[in-house]
């Protein structure tokens, strides 16, 4: 990106970064009180750095000082609400009553093999071997619980509709799927 020296109206100088974003950087001094003085313009250029558009476009370039340490210091604020952002967030979706009461309960393998040939062996087979729906044989090893309930219970993964049937009867299902080979 090109920095674009530019005087305005008003005797300025606008540096611009963008042509949409001008950045005044202050009064242009004539060289007539150079001369007035006796002096040669071309060295009252070099010692004034306001009168030099090559200075001040490397001045404009430059960030303040003060700017640095603000934009460190919004960016190290930002990582830290992300962080804890993360810690409080994760151990609350780890914290889901429903879930949790599913994880405790002991589920029968008869009763989620039940379970499953009424409501999911239409998609995942009699067998479990896949149908519409993928093999469920070793899913378990795939997947842990919390990530199998919320398979179930979401309704993310069509055909799947979103549903949630009783703790018992998900802990049921766990165990079915659990006995498979």
């Amino acid at each position: 990106m090109a920095l674009h020296n530019s005087p305005t109206p008003g005797g300025a100088t606008a540096t611009f970064l963008c042509p949409s974003l001008p950045i005044v950087t202050g009064p242009t001094p004539s060289p007539a009180p150079a001369l007035d003085a006796g002096l040669d313009p071309a060295s009252a250029t070099a010692s004034n750095p306001a009168s030099n558009p090559a200075s001040n476009a490397a001045s404009a370039a430059e960030p303040l000082p003060g700017r640095r340490g603000l934009i460190t210091a919004l960016v190290s604020v930002a990582a830290l609400a992300s962080i804890l952002l993360l810690l409080l967030v994760l151990p609350a979706a780890r914290s889901d009553p429903y879930t949790r009461t599913t994880l405790e309960l002991s589920g029968s393998v008869g009763n989620g093999g039940r379970l499953f040939r009424l409501n999911c062996a239409g998609c995942h087979g009699l067998a479990a071997q896949g149908l519409v729906g993928p093999n469920l044989h070793g899913v378990d090893r795939r997947k842990n619980d919390r990530q199998l309930i919320q398979q179930v219970v979401s309704g993310r993964t069509p055909p799947i509709p979103r549903f949630q049937p009783e703790p018992q009867a998900m802990a049921d299902r766990l165990a079915f799927l659990h006995s498979l080979p």
